[in-house]
């Protein structure tokens, strides 16, 4: 009979770089880290779980081709927006800091769902100052 391993912690070894890595929920109740990032895709050229970094960059590059899809017409009705809300901004999908300030990209504008009309450098709807 196979053992079921709930909320617990697993050391796994990342299916990319090899790199030993922390995996699953708490007992407690903490979730994974990897819930922190946006559900839009399972790595199907992977054969078990990536390390934060590994899956921090194949998560930004699935999100990057996907804006590259997204014009000012077509940016309201993109699927972003019907993603699970979530309060947590990562660097590197949702922002990055240039000389101490964040820069919003824009996955971060299209999750909300609209323009907020201040002329953000990345604003997927086409709004300029």
């Amino acid at each position: 009979m196979a053992e079921i391993f709930l909320n617990t912690i697993r050391v796994k070894n990342c299916s990319s770089c090899g790199t030993p890595f922390n995996c699953g929920d708490t007992p407690e109740g903490s979730k994974c880290w990897c819930n922190d990032f946006p559900p839009i895709f399972i790595p199907s050229e992977v054969v078990d779980c990536l390390c934060s970094n590994c899956f921090k960059i194949s998560c930004s590059s699935k999100i990057d081709e996907y804006v590259a899809t997204i014009t000012p017409e077509n940016a309201p009705d993109n699927i972003a927006k019907d993603l699970p809300k979530t309060t947590n901004i990562l660097e590197g999908i949702d922002y990055y800091i240039e000389n101490g300030n964040y820069v919003f990209k824009a996955w971060f504008h299209l999750k909300r769902g609209h323009c907020c009309a201040n002329g953000c450098r990345h604003c997927p709807y086409g709004f300029k100052k």
